[in-house]
């Protein structure tokens, strides 16, 4: 093997990635090539690999959204970022459609999703747009205690839930309840919490929970023990106690499953915000009466705009969200191993795989 620039990458469902080496220069127009610092694993990547949900580039593709780096080489246009730390976007929206103009570059229906779209960040080097790129305070980075690595997460877990946050209009005194609190869930919790709210969070697993209570969340319930009415008795009965308001609620389904899913819809109550942030395949039986009769509603959350990653990533860098306890590096070159860690939910904290570790 070479020590060149290669990728990993996905043959088929479920099939070993391999290791394949690429010439990534030199950049076109507009366009830069990142050195990978690190790239994390997402719950979506695991679904594109071991569920077959469907990715818009052929296969063969690297994988991998969450992506942080420098810039080693700038096309025209784009020299200002040369040598510049950053994070890349895991949706990068054209910039100049009308659902762009209009502020929804989300679903930009020209939009680049690395590990999606084109090839992405399981890989040495990653050629992408130069905009919408976030830089990355390497001093603010160093006083956090951060490598460049470690805010690779910003990209999806951090500032999805950030998004999330901003759309459900989450303000000081609200009560917003996060239903499964691992990975974006985690942050979600944190972001509410950052933004004023008091948080329940709810999940399966107890070590979660014990996480999230020492991170933000004013209640934690293991939804084993208690669920459909007793729960949201619970909950109604922790918001009188804490003197929060019965109505209004910001719920965020962070879980990405269907038990999630039905959880988070039974705790609808009059005016609240129902935000879905997970994704399962999985199909719900809902009574979408309930939204009218609580006249409430309910949001998608497709990634995050890019002019919100610097004021998310400034949560992290004043240290109101830590990623270090919630995070752990691996090197690329095990990456199949990773994966089936993850797959297998053996891993406790996000896995960020660094190239020639």
């Amino acid at each position: 093997m070479t020590d060149g620039p290669h990728r990993w990458l996905m043959n088929a469902v479920g099939e070993p990635m391999t290791r394949s080496g690429f010439d990534p220069f030199p950049p076109s127009e507009g366009e830069v090539v990142v050195e990978v610092a690190g790239c994390g694993v997402c719950h979506t990547d695991l679904g594109f690999y071991y569920n077959g949900v469907r990715v818009n580039h052929e296969l063969p593709l690297a994988l991998g959204h969450e992506i942080s780096g420098r810039v080693v080489a700038a096309g025209a246009g784009a020299s200002a970022w040369q040598g510049k730390a950053v994070i890349v976007p895991a949706v990068i929206p054209c910039g100049a459609c009308e659902l762009c103009a209009s502020g929804h570059g989300t679903i930009c229906r020209k939009q680049q999703m690395p590990g999606n779209d084109i090839h992405g960040g399981f890989a040495t080097h990653i050629r992408v747009p130069a905009r919408g790129l976030c830089p990355v305070d390497e001093g603010r980075l160093a006083a956090a205690g951060l490598a460049l690595a470690d805010v690779s997460v910003v990209a999806d877990a951090v500032t999805t839930p950030y998004q999330a946050a901003v759309q459900a209009e989450v303000r000081p005194g609200d009560f917003a309840i996060v239903v499964g609190v691992g990975g974006v869930g985690g942050y979600a919790v944190q972001i509410a919490r950052a933004f004023g709210a008091a948080v329940a969070a709810l999940d399966v697993d107890q070590e979660r929970l014990d996480a999230m209570a020492a991170n933000g969340a004013a209640l934690t319930m293991n939804v084993r023990n208690v669920k459909g009415r007793e729960l949201k008795k619970a909950v109604q009965d922790f918001a009188i106690r804490r003197g929060l308001s019965a109505t209004g609620w910001k719920i965020f389904e962070c879980s990405g499953t269907a038990a999630g899913q039905d959880t988070a819809f039974g705790l609808l109550t009059y005016g609240a915000t129902l935000s879905v942030v997970g994704f399962t395949m999985d199909k719900v039986e809902l009574r979408l009466s309930n939204l009218m009769a609580f006249h409430a509603r309910a949001l998608g959350n497709w990634g995050c705009l890019t002019e919100l990653y610097p004021p998310a990533l400034d949560l992290v860098l004043d240290r109101k969200i830590p990623l270090a306890p919630f995070i752990e590096r691996h090197p690329l070159s095990e990456i199949n191993g990773v994966f089936a860690a993850a797959h297998d939910r053996k891993l406790t904290r996000r896995a960020i795989l660094v190239p020639n570790s």
